[in-house]
């Protein structure tokens, strides 16, 4: 793809950025013992654990004998993603723009990085065996049906033992101004199911969907939504049931000097890792998707 840099005339220091917003899956990102556990490998294997429960102890017989299963569930790294930005040296002197490459590389993680990231994010955790997903046809619901539907999902968890301090519920910038509009409108109706989330969370619709298309960059770069996919309404995730950090990013830009073939400025990015789930710990996720169009 051709560069487009506009030769210089004059110009004020404030850039004209598009709206975007930053990563909004971040509060999902495992911690530094899985990142460590990871280092060294393109698999990483993670332990699990179950005991048999209590029997009667009696003085004749003494304990009751139960067992202990130990086993590993191997998970593979599954991102990998990057991309190669020139600048022709006469294209940045010329505009005056020599340090473009700072503002470019703020760009590529605000515009298109995080954006990917987050709909990946979203996609994995959907499209997971075993994730419970329903679809609903929220486009005209109104927010005492949201509440509902929230009340019921968070009953289930609460149920299957869920913890609720590290449970978030991820749900679009629509459907929240429903909720939020309905308890400015209603002061003393209740929608105190909003306090079984650590934290409440917006994501723009076009980083929430069930399926993603990770674009090669042949003929089209990033991501779009697969022709299989849906549109997800709601999302509710325990953190300890997802695995997902970066195993490594790498960011660098390169002076003409060091181009052998090339009179051109040059940055490479490149992020690979990993976004599963603990398929023992899937009682701790839920996906609500509108219907199939």
């Amino acid at each position: 793809m051709a560069n487009s840099i506009a030769y210089v005339k004059n110009y004020t220091n404030i850039l004209d950025r598009v709206y975007q917003r930053a990563s909004v899956s971040g509060c999902l990102t495992s911690g530094r013992r899985m990142v460590q556990a990871g280092r060294n490998a393109k698999e990483i294997m993670v332990p699990k654990i179950e005991v048999t429960g209590l029997g009667d102890y009696t003085r004749n017989v003494g304990y009751k004998t139960g067992s202990i299963t130990y086993e590993f569930e191997t998970k593979t790294f599954n991102y990998d993603r990057g991309i190669k930005l020139l600048a022709d040296v006469m294209d940045v002197e010329e505009a005056g723009v020599l340090d473009c490459f700072v503002e470019a590389g703020s760009e590529l993680q605000r515009t298109q990085v995080a954006p990917e990231a987050d709909a990946f994010t979203f996609a994995q955790i959907a499209g997971h065996a075993g994730v419970t997903t329903d679809d609903a046809d929220l486009s005209e619901a109104e927010a005492v049906d949201v509440l509902a539907k929230l009340r019921e999902v968070t009953s289930a968890m609460d149920e299957a033992q869920v913890t609720t301090g590290s449970r978030y519920l991820f749900i679009t910038p629509t459907l929240k101004g429903v909720l939020d509009d309905y308890s400015y409108a209603n002061p003393t109706m209740s929608n105190r199911v909003l306090e079984r989330f650590a934290r409440v969370v917006e994501v723009p619709q076009v980083r929430f969907y069930t399926k993603i298309s990770l674009n090669s960059g042949a003929s089209k770069f990033g991501y779009e939504k697969a022709s299989a996919g849906k549109d997800i309404n709601f999302m509710v995730v325990e953190k300890s049931a997802v695995i997902k950090f970066d195993k490594h990013v790498a960011s660098r830009v390169f002076s003409p000097d060091e181009l052998e073939d090339l009179d051109s400025y040059m940055m490479k990015y490149r992020k690979y890792g990993i976004v599963e789930l603990l398929d023992n710990k899937l009682d701790g996720v839920y996906v609500s998707t509108a219907p199939s169009a």
